[in-house]
């Protein structure tokens, strides 16, 4: 069992590390959008703001394991195959970016509003400000959660298990629910807390290091 266990671990890491990636690399520009679009932003913009909050809040409504059902055909179009570790990360992304979205969306506009109209006051355009002012300043606030996104995301790999996901959710759900075995549960479950407590004392450490106004303080 403990090669089954340290299989299902580096299938869990593969799953949430990737699917974070990618899951960042949609939320990220549309978290953006979002601030920069809404009414106190720097180019207002309802129609666009209204219609992107409701696909991010449709998708951010549907339950995972539903989400992960209904996706099965077009996991099967993209990678082939709906069974696996690799099958897993395509509804985890698509589950994860509106999570994601709208992180950075609340993280964006908790950087000051003087700090950007210290910005436009010297001629920065719209591209600059975003870029060099709102993401730096918003920095440790998006560190912090993308910590909080990738325990989300390893929370939906887990539940993946009972349908053939792969990781220590498929060790769960095959040798501990369907065989009644709790010692394993245990240890899968003991197994997944200790993920997510390194994944969130990284994060929050990184955070700390990189906030600036921390150091200013000292």
């Amino acid at each position: 069992m403990a090669e089954v266990f340290l299989k299902g671990a580096i299938e869990s890491l593969y799953m949430v590390i990737t699917s974070t990636l990618f899951a960042y690399l949609l939320g990220l520009p549309i978290g953006v959008l979002l601030c920069v679009t809404d009414k106190s932003g720097l180019r207002p913009c309802k129609a666009v703001n209204t219609a992107v909050g409701v696909i991010v809040n449709i998708l951010r409504s549907v339950p995972f394991l539903i989400l992960l059902v209904a996706l099965l055909p077009f996991t099967r179009a993209i990678v082939g195959t709906t069974i696996g570790s690799t099958a897993t990360i395509v509804p985890l992304v698509i589950a994860a970016a509106p999570f994601v979205a709208r992180m950075v969306e609340s993280s964006l506009k908790e950087v000051p509003s003087g700090v950007v109209e210290a910005a436009q006051s010297v001629g920065a355009s719209n591209f600059q400000i975003v870029c060099k002012v709102l993401l730096p300043e918003a920095k440790p606030s998006l560190i912090v959660g993308s910590a909080i996104a990738i325990t989300t995301i390893l929370g939906y790999s887990a539940m993946a298990g009972f349908t053939g996901g792969g990781g220590l959710g498929t060790i769960a759900v095959n040798y501990g629910y369907y065989r009644y075995d709790d010692e394993t549960m245990l240890i899968t479950v003991a197994m997944l807390v200790v993920l997510v407590q390194i994944f969130q004392e990284v994060g929050m450490l990184i955070a700390k290091k990189s906030d600036r106004r921390l150091k200013i303080t000292k």
